[in-house]
């Protein structure tokens, strides 16, 4: 690729992210100043609505593409199988891996879908320092064995998700060539030890405790939607 054609590129997909991130706020997914109590007992003014993402299938189906016009084409070409937690991130994942057929000699092999799903059966599964509920089932860690996978998810807050699902495919044998996601909050404290490409990124203020939430003291009341 020549400098003008790698500049070309690089200003399209400055383009790509710059409308993205308008048309995350316009569709009211990326909801910004106001008060939200994320159940984990912390409150902030930034949140990603995942049910207004993923209401409409055709909705999300323009973000995925938008995401893998995101993503080097070295990657694109090299994934044979997209992973992504439930649920947001699996249905992200459904389907990007069927837009990657859609770009692809349709001789070549299909791309293959694997979803995180919650663990039923411990209680929780230490990973990197975090305690988390995902695992791959036995059938799922028999598909990536051997595959290069792309790991995406509708957004990355602290990473710790996304480090605990590279982790997974690489037990099960599969090597993770880069993740992915929708938003990114710009506040990562993880490092999944792959490269990460994000269709819109937006450093959201930090969130605080319940109990010292300025919003509450100010009488500022709960968001409803």
């Amino acid at each position: 690729m020549t400098a003008a054609a790698a500049a070309e590129r690089m200003t399209r997909r400055d383009d790509i992210r710059e409308t993205a991130l308008k048309d995350l706020q316009e569709y009211e997914v990326l909801m910004l100043n106001g008060h939200f109590d994320f159940g984990n007992g912390f409150h902030g003014p930034v949140y990603l609505n995942p049910h207004k993402l993923f209401r409409y299938p055709s909705t999300i189906w323009r973000f995925a593409q938008d995401l893998l016009d995101i993503v080097p084409a070295s990657i694109v070409a090299e994934t044979e199988v997209v992973a992504g937690p439930v649920t947001g991130g699996a249905l992200l994942g459904h389907t990007i891996a069927g837009l990657l057929d859609s770009r692809r000699d349709i001789e070549r092999p299909a791309t293959l879908f694997a979803p995180f799903t919650l663990d039923t059966n411990s209680g929780g599964v230490k990973a990197s320092g975090y305690r988390c509920r995902l695992t791959l089932t036995r059938f799922y860690q028999r598909l990536v064995a051997g595959k290069r996978a792309l790991v995406v998810d509708d957004v990355r807050n602290t990473g710790q998700t996304q480090a605990h699902c590279v982790e997974l495919v690489r037990k099960a044998g599969g090597t993770v060539i880069a993740t992915a996601e929708i938003y990114d909050r710009m506040e990562a404290i993880v490092d999944a030890g792959a490269p990460n490409f994000a269709l819109a990124e937006y450093k959201a203020p930090d969130n605080v405790p319940a109990e010292r939430c300025p919003l509450c003291k100010a009488g500022v009341p709960v968001t409803s939607f």
